[in-house]
């Protein structure tokens, strides 16, 4: 059979009546219905893709409602109001969003198609991650505004494929470097090639200052198809690096002294116009309120983008990841980052880490956006120089106080709803808990002798 691969990057999104005449050519078996679970990963079944034709694609699917209210061990746990042992762990209703529909080069003979989730009743389910981010770009366009969206990750390649003996693919700051090492080039190669198969071509890749660690772009485009496409690039890089021995990290901070972030990358629009400057170039009023918004509400938005303990090591002065809410013009020393020109001007938030869930990532700064704009706030000066030391709201220090000001947040109460705000706020506890019985090997290396 031809692998599905042989497509170009234009053809890779479906229709339903394409993928139909695949199927019936043999080229595509397999049909992947995937939901985002809580931790930004794709969780689902594969189908017969005849199955999927005939009847999911017209009629859904079923998954158990614990793929979003467990943890990142999928361990079912109490606790959670949509699914735990007291409701028997019902299933929820998956309807592909045929939109999302698209070929998966890495895996022959395959389509992927994401669904939004339902409860039993047809209700739309409110913690969900696609859900959530949908509920705030409502909210914005009550505004008459909408945004666009470019995510940039970056990640560390390790050498191996187990826990134990990893060493980073290379060990030299090779930042902005054009000389790899063959194996880097084959990884870069393919990857950029199977994510256009996929209809998911980088804007650019490159090698950031760790050892083995790099930072990929994504053009602008809309927000849930911006944030899909992440789920998609993560799943290509994760079985790609596998089969030529490597593991690919998306951890915060995953060595002392090394931060990986998932900046964000957003304009205002209204029709087919920016709104972020004036007509001489200046900022505008609205971009102010968005700007205020951001760095009056994301302090309270913690467990949305950095919903780990291993989050908060990545905030480190000096390191090119924030320590305060402050803004300024291009100024990477800033949590909020203007930078471009004219249409081209757009907002850099650098908080997230690269273990966030982008949808949540994303939903959290146009909740901060919303509530600039609602509130008219004004931002304070814009940061000049270096705004580590400077001043501004500190970012949380560890995810038990991000927990504490998510969950008692007046402000991400009302944009997110009491049941949105419960949700996260006990995943954080239960993240927080796991961690509080574990002896870590840092522990014993500094206390087993001394104690």
């Amino acid at each position: 059979m031809p692998a599905a691969n042989s497509d170009n990057g234009a053809d890779a999104r479906l229709t339903l009546e394409r993928l139909r005449a695949l199927v019936s050519s043999g080229r595509i078996d397999t049909v992947m219905v995937a939901v985002p679970d809580l931790q930004g990963r794709l969780k689902g079944k594969r189908y017969n893709a005849r199955h999927f034709c005939e009847r999911v694609a017209r009629q859904g699917a079923e998954m158990c409602a614990y793929v979003l209210a467990t943890d990142v061990d999928m361990t079912p746990l109490d606790g959670f109001t949509l699914a735990s042992w007291e409701t028997g762990y019902q299933d929820i209703a998956v309807t592909p969003a045929i939109s999302t529909l698209r070929l998966v080069p890495w895996m022959p003979g395959t389509a992927l198609v994401l669904g939004d989730v339902a409860d039993r009743h047809g209700e739309r389910i409110e913690v969900a991650p696609r859900q959530m981010l949908r509920r705030q770009l409502t909210r914005l366009a009550a505004h008459g505004l909408h945004v666009k969206t470019g995510l940039e990750t970056e990640f560390v390649l390790y050498r191996g494929t187990g826990d134990q003996d990893m060493t980073p693919l290379t060990a030299e700051n090779l930042d902005y470097a054009l000389d790899h090492t063959p194996v880097a080039l084959r990884f870069f190669r393919r990857l950029e090639a199977e994510l256009a198969g996929a209809g998911l071509p980088v804007e650019a890749v490159k090698t950031e200052g760790a050892g083995g660690q790099v930072e990929v772009t994504f053009p602008y485009g809309e927000p849930i198809a911006a944030c899909d496409g992440h789920l998609v690039f993560k799943h290509a890089a994760r079985a790609l690096a596998t089969r030529m021995g490597l593991t690919p990290t998306f951890m915060a901070a995953p060595q002392t002294g090394i931060g990986s972030g998932l900046h964000l990358h957003l304009s205002l629009w209204k029709n087919d116009t920016s709104v972020l400057t004036d007509p001489d170039g200046a900022l505008s009023t609205l971009a102010e309120h968005a700007v205020a918004g951001l760095l009056d509400a994301l302090p309270q938005l913690g467990p949305l983008y950095a919903p780990n303990i291993n989050s908060y090591k990545r905030y480190v002065p000096d390191s090119f990841a924030p320590t305060a809410f402050t803004w300024g013009y291009d100024n990477r020393t800033c949590a909020i980052r203007v930078v471009g020109h004219g249409e081209n001007l757009h907002l850099e938030v650098r908080v997230p880490g690269a273990d966030a869930n982008p949808y949540l990532a994303v939903t959290a700064a146009i909740a901060a956006i919303n509530h600039g704009i609602t509130e008219e706030l004004t931002p304070g000066p814009a940061h000049t120089g270096n705004a580590y030391g400077a001043g501004g709201t500190p970012l949380p220090s560890t995810l038990k106080q991000a927990q504490v000001a998510f969950r008692h947040s007046p402000i991400v109460r009302e944009a997110l709803s009491a049941e949105v705000v419960d949700h996260y706020a006990h995943l954080a506890r239960l993240e927080i808990d796991h961690h509080q019985r574990i002896v870590t090997d840092a522990e014993r290396h500094r206390w087993l002798t001394r104690a």
